[in-house]
């Protein structure tokens, strides 16, 4: 009986450790760690690591460079819309002061985090509070970085105001916002002020040529012509769309990026104009519906895009402006999510009156 329990520990025993992997195995999980590399956003993987790297914008970057090199950096304050180079600006800033003590020397807090008066007065307050060691031949000043400043309760903006004053010798404040009236004038005054503008069409297809160079991509000219018209001065959106059209299509043309982000192609819109500028009330509707039940396309996307349409044909001023005008209202119900055949109508009924008024004025 004995010889029997032992012999059947000395099976499990036996069968415990587990058989050694492969070394086939081993370099396939290799190569799923450096897939998932390759596989970063494109958005992380060319955010610019220097000042000479930002796009756009030489005029504010040249001067928040020669302030940093003459140990004169004030406290900043960047506003403009999204996917301007704001924070890839800043962070540029930081890698040149700092060096390898990057990440001693910066607290960066984001719209994510709690942004209430209790972060200003415990965790900034203790951060700016700190003794910072140099390292260098003169000590360097810290840096708070608050991304979406503009997201901040206006208690925590009163509260952030007296920490700047506190703290300025050892700490200085760099706030990023959309909208710089929701910063209190309180906080503006303290700080300099640089609007980022939308990129200029030039600047961001100069990039994206040299993103699309790097990935070795199939992109005409169209293609690239449509992914900067669509991104509206916004270099994360120009990059995310070229990206996602990527991995839908191995060669990106215009029609290829336009099915990709669900946007009407311009030659819709021509004809979408066409029949409302031309066709009676009842085949328009009919027209358009259909176009849109095929290409599966937002009415409020027809909107915007007709609204442009309107700017480059020739009619009467006052006849423009009540179109405009309409228009404009429509977008706004739609904002709301009102009914889209509802608003379809009101669409239509708009450019029949216009083209009433226009034969009228002819007359």
């Amino acid at each position: 009986m004995a010889g029997t329990v032992a012999a059947a520990a000395m099976d499990i025993d036996a069968a415990a450790p587990p058989p050694p992997p492969p070394s086939g195995a081993a370099a396939k999980g290799k190569a799923l760690l450096s897939a998932a590399g390759r596989a970063a956003p494109w958005v992380e993987k060319y955010r610019p690591q220097s000042l000479a790297d930002v796009a756009a914008h030489r005029d504010i970057v040249d001067t928040i460079d020669r302030l940093t090199n003459e140990n004169r950096l004030p406290h900043l304050l960047l506003y403009g819309p999204p996917g301007t180079g704001k924070t890839s600006t800043i962070l540029a800033v930081a890698r040149k002061l700092y060096g390898s003590q990057y990440g001693n020397m910066i607290l960066e807090l984001n719209a994510s985090d709690d942004r209430g008066i209790d972060v200003v007065r415990q965790q900034i307050q203790d951060f700016a509070g700190a003794r910072s060691l140099s390292f260098g031949a003169r000590p360097s000043v810290k840096l708070v970085l608050l991304d979406e400043a503009d997201a901040m309760t206006k208690d925590a903006q009163f509260a952030l105001r007296r920490v700047i004053e506190k703290y300025t010798k050892s700490t200085r404040f760099a706030l990023i916002c959309n909208h710089v009236n929701k910063i209190i004038p309180a906080l503006q005054s303290r700080c300099t002020r640089f609007r980022f503008a939308p990129l200029d069409g030039s600047h961001v297809r100069e990039r994206l040529q040299h993103i699309i160079k790097s990935e070795g991509l199939d992109v005409d000219e169209g293609g690239l012509a449509a992914l900067v018209r669509l991104s509206n001065g916004d270099m994360r959106k120009a990059l995310n769309i070229l990206q996602s059209t990527h991995m839908a299509s191995q060669q990106i043309t215009e029609e290829a990026v336009y099915l990709c982000t669900g946007n009407p192609m311009p030659k819709d819109i021509e004809q979408i104009a066409f029949w409302l500028l031309n066709e009676p009330f009842s085949t328009s509707f009919k027209y358009i519906s259909d176009m849109k039940m095929r290409k599966g396309l937002a009415l409020v996307d027809i909107i915007r895009e007709v609204t442009m349409f309107v700017f480059k044909i020739q009619m009467p001023s006052d006849v423009r402006i009540k179109l405009i005008n309409d228009l404009a209202d429509i977008e706004y119900r739609l904002s709301f999510a009102c009914n889209d055949k509802l608003q379809l109508g009101a669409l239509i009924s708009t450019f029949t009156d216009a083209r009433t008024a226009m034969v009228a004025a002819a007359s």
